[in-house]
């Protein structure tokens, strides 16, 4: 029979506070951002809110990668809620300067590479190809840099594909070379929707409307994409489009 000593600290025991749990550390700015951007198809005022906490974060630190996914974040936000051409300029305008700045801090990262090459396109697209073909140079020069660091970069790929797609056949466009890189993305990302979107522009470049036709409708009957905020908002409504633009197309 256990004694009246042994009763007594086994009660003290039981009736003792829980000792207090440690509370988890606050997310970095950085991974707020990603959880945010991750799921932007359900809220799109995400954006808005990673956009402000890096700028904020971006005026107490100088780290490259607050720089790197800020100048990530602008590109999404010239993309997705921007509502005129100029609000379009003026965020990818932004997203470049701070992923250049990024690659003079970092030179060896390949993600501040990309996203001030994308940024630098991206405002090329939304200015107009032609009135902006001195940027061309600096693009190739960053996807060569990019390529060296690693091989297997889809977004690179993906970057060198629109390159060679948008631009006119006297500087330097070649669908063929576009579709190559396309095809490489989708090599190493199977899932990589907005590859495949645009691999499907160049068959209908060509009028291959049965490849373009199996590539979009892949897109659309997608159910593992890899950014599935991407494929919600942008890839699956241009796939769609682009269906309803060749349905009768022989």
């Amino acid at each position: 029979m256990p004694s009246r000593a042994l009763i007594a600290a086994t009660l003290l025991l039981l009736l003792a506070p829980a000792p207090a749990r440690a509370q988890a550390p606050a997310p970095t700015p950085v991974a707020a951002a990603r959880l945010l951007v991750a799921r932007y198809h359900e809220d799109a005022a995400g954006l808005d809110r990673a956009r402000d906490l890096l700028e904020a974060a971006l005026q107490g630190d100088r780290q490259i990668e607050t720089m790197v996914m800020l100048s990530y974040v602008h590109f999404l936000w010239g993309d997705v809620r921007a509502t005129t051409p100029e609000d379009k300029l003026r965020a990818y305008e932004r997203g470049r300067e701070i992923g250049k700045r990024a690659v003079e801090l970092a030179p060896q990262s390949h993600d501040a590479h990309l996203w001030y090459a994308i940024n630098t396109g991206r405002w090329g697209q939304a200015k107009g190809v032609l009135r902006s073909l001195f940027l061309l140079p600096t693009v190739r020069e960053e996807l060569d840099i990019m390529f060296a660091l690693n091989p297997r970069s889809v977004r690179a790929h993906s970057l060198a594909g629109n390159i060679f797609l948008e631009v006119p056949r006297l500087v330097g466009g070649d669908r063929a070379k576009a579709e190559e890189h396309f095809k490489k993305a989708l090599e190493i990302d199977p899932r990589f929707t907005v590859a495949r979107v645009d691999l499907a522009r160049v068959y209908i470049a060509e009028a291959r409307w049965a490849e373009a036709r199996r590539a979009l409708e892949r897109v659309v009957n997608e159910r593992a994409p890899t950014i599935v905020a991407d494929w919600t908002v942008k890839d699956l409504p241009r796939a769609r489009k682009l269906l309803e633009s060749i349905r009768d197309k022989k």
